[in-house]
């Protein structure tokens, strides 16, 4: 058949792989000339139809295989050449690296300005007891704080004296097993503690301020003599390192079941200055007042050292307590207006960072 010559020279000068699936649709396809050419077979004579159809499978067989050949062919071809051009000298093409997480920064700035002033880190159990997280801190039985529609119980034995298992809701658990350590390991010198606990904590809320879980930083002094201007002097400390030189922070009286007195921490607005009003004399859209709320504060209540070995009469301290989210929120050239945003896996977001 002068079909197959003409397919077989077209295959031969074919150099690329679309090419060569053109050929095949020219030939082999639906409409191809060989397909089409085998169609006519009605009008051949019957007795020579078997021969014409097995001359017309044989062409068929014989252009295929040619073009899967010329198809090797030509990817060897193609390899050897890319091959050839392949400069093992150039630099590799490297993977994406990753990052430590925003949270994970402001974790290590904290503890590293609170280490500068003589507090040392520690971590306590993210699953406490409820005489940890409540019942030493001076909580009553009857707390809001203490019902399964704000803290996260976990199912198992009651301890008699320990209660029930729960997710800590904060990191003031940890103060009592501090004072129980400190009281432990002591030797004739007095008590001293400075403590710093960074650690997650777990309630039942989640909105734009809130996640179900969180991280908080728990700092604890304990000492004969300690009064509320150190725990001032600290505030200040770390408002100025880690805010910016310019702010300032307040306390304010408030209520905390395991501190007396207790304060209410607020830090001066970084957009207006603390003055409640921009230059141009627009009131600051952000604190409406000069002053952002940060966290809580507090002496030590006297029936928390009790609860912890230590007697109040001899030894007093402070405490604090903050959302490692909530003062990274309020961070100057941050503007982060939903909290869950920092959880998020929007790498637009995080690849800022």
């Amino acid at each position: 058949m002068g079909i197959k010559n003409a397919a077989l020279s077209f295959i031969l000068e074919a150099t690329s792989p679309s090419e060569l699936e053109e050929i095949k649709l020219q030939f082999l396809g639906k409409s191809g000339k060989l397909t089409l050419t085998l169609k006519e077979i009605t009008k051949v004579p019957v007795e020579k139809r078997p021969s014409f159809g097995q001359l017309g499978n044989d062409v068929k067989q014989t252009i295929e295989d040619s073009i899967d050949q010329k198809m090797a062919l030509l990817k060897k071809e193609h390899q050897q050449e890319k091959q050839a051009r392949l400069d093992i000298t150039n630099p590799a093409i490297k993977p994406p690296l990753g990052h430590l997480h925003l949270i994970t920064y402001a974790i290590e700035e904290i503890t590293e300005i609170f280490q500068r002033i003589g507090f040392s880190r520690v971590r306590y159990p993210e699953v406490e007891w409820d005489y940890y997280a409540f019942e030493a801190l001076n909580f009553p039985s009857n707390h809001p704080a203490r019902d399964d529609w704000e803290t996260f119980f976990v199912r198992g034995e009651k301890d008699t004296k320990k209660g029930h298992m729960i997710l800590t809701p904060h990191t003031s658990s940890g103060q009592v097993r501090e004072m129980e350590k400190a009281v432990k390991e002591k030797n004739e010198g007095d008590i001293q503690i400075k403590m710093l606990n960074i650690a997650k904590c777990y309630r039942r809320q989640s909105d734009v301020s809130h996640t179900p879980m969180f991280h908080q930083f728990e700092g604890l002094v304990v000492g004969k003599g300690i009064a509320i201007t150190h725990l001032k002097g600290v505030l200040d400390y770390f408002v100025k390192s880690f805010f910016g030189p310019n702010r300032i922070s307040r306390i304010r009286p408030y209520h905390f079941q395991f501190t007396e007195p207790s304060f209410e921490i607020d830090v001066s607005c970084g957009v207006c200055e603390g003055k409640a009003r921009l230059p141009d004399g627009q009131g600051c859209r952000l604190c409406k007042e000069g002053w952002l709320e940060l966290g809580g504060s507090g002496m030590v209540h006297p029936n928390v050292l009790k609860a912890g070995g230590i007697d109040p009469k001899k030894y007093s301290g402070f405490a604090f307590g903050w959302g490692v989210e909530r003062v990274l929120m309020m961070k100057e050239g941050l503007e982060i207006d939903d909290l869950r945003l920092l959880y998020s896996n929007n790498l637009d977001f995080l690849d800022q960072f």
